[in-house]
């Protein structure tokens, strides 16, 4: 959730120990007490450097289909926040927000493609990698020929042992294996071949959390191989260069399919940058009539879904409008609306320009095509 803006000024002392903390977590990384792993196929980060709202899961929906599109087997790895398991687990279209987090269902009913889930994304790489054919640790480890391994200082996965999905690594067809990993610039403890970090002027001036909404500072910004900004900022691009950026950089477009709706709209959404959405409403024509903000993330309940009921219904409003991710979260609870107060989502797409010649690069950038051993 965004820190509002009343309190930053209040939050800044506290920025000195964040940057303790962060400067620790460093270290631990370099002095190997968060070990950093290695899968046997390519891994594109896709992340930014702010607490969420930069449009990463639409850029890594949009790279899975370009990749796909080339021939490639692609899969997503992701964390799936808010899940109520802590399990590794493939990501069935159908299933709920609570069993795998609303940005990696999305994903897999966008996409078709396979996604897995995992705080550690090794364990969701390594569950991919073995086809989706790792068991369950609640299984007895004595029956389990070895494939549970001890993780305290070894660097594997306590769930799949690597020596042994060896022989189901080979990539079905003829196309090459890709991993994205999405929201994972600062999921280091998983190696990865290219870095892309979306980027926009309003990080660039921003504080570190508390007082702000940086999860680094605008330094590490440079680990990324690609950054990827607004297409409608042009001046951003040329002061990045002037401050030393030498890579490429990728320029974004944003766009909000908003359905046509005749009629005010209440709506609402559990995002990170609410006013981005209310806006890009507005800015499709549409009449407000009420506009509700929950918390990023926020666990939908029937409580909530009857007092935007009653809201809707006050305003005589022809429908309720939100994002495709709160519509996720919202699951079976739309089965109380009235037929004559749909819900409806707005879609977020990203479009790459000169796409084909940033996928080419991207292409020719992500490695062998044949497995390597783990790190």
């Amino acid at each position: 959730m965004r820190t509002p803006l009343s309190l930053r000024a209040l939050l800044l002392p506290l920025v000195p120990l964040y940057r303790l903390a962060l400067a620790a977590r460093e270290l631990r990384l370099r002095w190997g007490f968060e070990p950093v792993r290695r899968l046997r196929y390519p891994v594109i980060a896709i992340g930014n450097l702010s607490t969420g709202g930069s449009g990463k899961t639409p850029l890594t929906i949009a790279l899975a289909k370009a990749l796909a599109q080339r021939g490639f087997q692609v899969d997503v790895l992701s964390r799936g926040y808010g899940r109520q398991s802590r399990l590794p687990a493939r990501v069935h279209p159908d299933g709920t927000a609570e069993e795998f987090g609303d940005e990696p269902l999305l994903i897999a009913r966008e996409t078709g493609l396979p996604v897995y889930v995992a705080k550690q994304r090794y364990d969701a790489g390594l569950l991919a990698e073995s086809k989706g054919t790792g068991f369950s640790p609640h299984t007895n480890p004595a029956n389990d020929a070895g494939l549970l391994v001890e993780s305290k200082g070894t660097g594997f996965s306590p769930y799949i042992n690597p020596a042994n999905v060896e022989g189901a690594l080979a990539p079905e067809g003829n196309g090459r294996t890709v991993h994205l990993l999405d929201d994972g610039f600062q999921h280091r403890q998983l190696a990865r071949d290219i870095d892309i970090a979306l980027l926009n002027r309003h990080d660039w001036h921003d504080h570190l959390l508390p007082a702000g909404n940086l999860r680094e500072p605008l330094k590490s910004i440079r680990r990324a191989t690609v950054l990827a900004i607004p297409a409608d900022d042009p001046r951003f691009e040329s002061e990045l260069r002037a401050w030393g950026w030498q890579g490429p950089i990728w320029r974004i477009k944003r766009t909000m399919d908003v359905p046509a709706i005749a009629g005010p709209v209440v709506a609402f959404c559990g995002i990170a940058r609410p006013h981005q959405f209310f806006h890009g409403l507005e800015s499709a024509g549409l009449t407000l009539a009420a506009r509700k903000a929950f918390p990023d993330h926020h666990r939908y309940t029937a409580a909530d879904l009857d007092e935007l009921k009653t809201s809707a219904l006050a305003a005589k409003a022809s429908a309720l409008l939100t994002t495709e991710k709160d519509f996720v979260r919202l699951a079976k609870l739309t089965a109380a609306l009235p037929s004559s107060l749909p819900l409806i989502a707005a879609r977020l797409h990203i479009e790459i320009e000169n796409e084909s010649t940033a996928i080419d690069w991207l292409v020719s950038s992500i490695g062998p095509a044949h497995p390597r051993p783990p790190l």
